[in-house]
């Protein structure tokens, strides 16, 4: 059996302990990103409060007014086309209608079958143009999108881009594990 002195027994508050090390610089850090992030997040409330509703209202109004406008111009555009077409109608000119005069010759009158009336061909015409031209007056031409637009990163490169830039991000990732496997051993 060993008999130990007191001497030899060393305790571990004898030691110097290490100091800790301040966490002040992390402690300011964390804060100053927390307040970056309460600062952002009230921002994003007043925007969502204040300022978007406006925008919509805003945007309705435009919207209402640029119907009346077009609908205006239609009914202005319809009324032009009529007003056209009644002044290109040919009126009858006075001196057709003016009674003949009574001629030197003596006129024999016969019973005839009379004739039915045959539509004037020029009248029908010029009302049928009339009528086409107030149609198209009122008709509005809107606006469909046959296409989606040309925004974003894919739009730009393309699906051969993409799968290029996979590859490449793929192998980025495999020469870092072998570069930390090399470095590593």
């Amino acid at each position: 059996m060993a008999i130990f002195d007191d001497n030899d027994i060393t305790f571990p508050e004898d030691e110097e302990l290490p100091e800790e090390s301040s966490n002040r610089t992390f402690i300011i850090a964390a804060s100053v990103m927390g307040g970056i992030i309460l600062i952002s997040l009230v921002c994003i409330a007043a925007y969502a409060l204040f300022f978007a509703p406006n925008q919509k209202e805003e945007a309705a109004s435009a919207e209402a007014t640029l119907i009346a406008q077009n609908t205006q111009v239609a009914q202005m555009l319809t009324e032009t086309a009529v007003a056209n077409a009644v002044a290109l109608t040919p009126m009858a000119s006075p001196s057709a209608i003016a009674s003949p005069t009574a001629s030197p010759t003596p006129a024999i009158v016969v019973a005839t079958e009379t004739p039915t009336a045959t539509p004037d061909i020029a009248a029908t015409g010029t009302v049928a143009a009339a009528l086409t031209q107030a149609a198209n007056a009122i008709q509005t031409n809107v606006p469909t999108p046959s296409e989606l637009t040309d925004t974003g990163f894919a739009d730009d490169v393309g699906i051969p881009g993409l799968f290029a830039m996979m590859l490449l991000f793929l192998a980025v990732i495999f020469f870092a594990r072998r570069l930390r496997q090399a470095s590593a051993s």
